[in-house]
């Protein structure tokens, strides 16, 4: 589980997360979504020690972050970046492998069992052919995979993926939330950056909507991402509509404007699920 208490950060003077809140549970993928500038991949530094928070309190299974060390952390959870260039031409199967590392003391002398799961973490997202390729002779989508499936060998309690599909085609990108599901369907807890709102509708327990401001909402997607909250981040550009029992979320210029509706029908029923927060002045 993860616990998160009333984080303060600044560059400088100038402030970035203030008084940030709310925790993950076990077995929860849970979405982190908001604009570019909000503090997402400043908020996943400090949770990760990265960089120091001013005050407040971060909890992984049930320890303070700070009584970690950087190395114990790693037995906790798992981090993949937006981005990642490496300075050595590396393998791809020692990329992955070095997701062992945490468990081992050390990347030499690591044991067959650890080398079949960083190949089991490859072939878990089909890219097994990519296994004796350098990594940095990849597309930018191709190292994205890879560093998943470091994550995955990994073999932590929690998960920190920080936009894990932004350079990946359509279908990759499913074939990634859709092993996000299936990890936190095991009892993995999972918080995943994401600026596509459909992704988090579509795959996430729970979404963590922020603005500038900090937090907005905090509920179940079908509550979290509707017209009302993405006009708080988004200013009028969004319109989302459903397809069955899915909803989508489209550019507001293209919906039929006979089609627009900020809430779904029966959301207020459930509004009590989710937490929104006013902005703040």
């Amino acid at each position: 589980m993860l616990h998160v208490k009333d984080i303060h950060f600044n560059y400088g003077d100038f402030p970035v997360l203030s008084g940030i809140s709310f925790s993950v549970n076990e077995g929860e993928l849970c979405g982190l979504f908001g604009p570019n500038g909000c503090g997402k991949t400043t908020l996943f530094k400090c949770c990760l020690k990265f960089l120091k928070y001013h005050t407040g309190s971060v909890h992984m299974a049930g320890e303070d972050t700070t009584k970690r060390s950087i190395e114990d952390l790693a037995k906790v959870v798992s981090y993949v970046p937006q981005e990642h260039k490496p300075p050595f031409p590396y393998l791809v199967r020692e990329v992955v492998l070095m997701g062992r590392t945490p468990h081992l003391g050390g990347f030499f002398g690591v044991k067959r069992r650890d080398k079949e799961i960083a190949l089991d973490a490859l072939e878990q997202l089909e890219i097994s052919e990519l296994a004796d390729r350098p990594y940095n002779q990849l597309s930018g989508g191709q190292r994205q995979m890879v560093l998943m499936a470091r994550a995955i060998a990994q073999d932590t309690p929690m998960m920190f993926l920080d936009e894990p599909t932004s350079a990946l085609d359509f279908q990759n990108q499913m074939k990634i939330w859709e092993t996000m599901k299936d990890i936190a369907a095991e009892g993995k807890t999972i918080l995943a950056c994401s600026h596509d709102p459909n992704h988090v509708a579509w795959f996430c327990d729970r979404v963590i909507v922020v603005s500038k401001d900090g937090i907005v909402a905090d509920g179940p997607p079908e509550i979290t991402i509707n017209e009302d909250i993405l006009d708080m981040i988004y200013a009028d550009t969004c319109s989302v509509r459903k397809s069955g029992d899915i909803q989508i979320v489209m550019p507001r210029s293209i919906a039929p404007a006979s089609e627009k509706s900020s809430i779904y029908p029966g959301a207020e029923e459930t509004y009590s699920q989710c937490e929104i927060l006013e902005t703040k002045a």
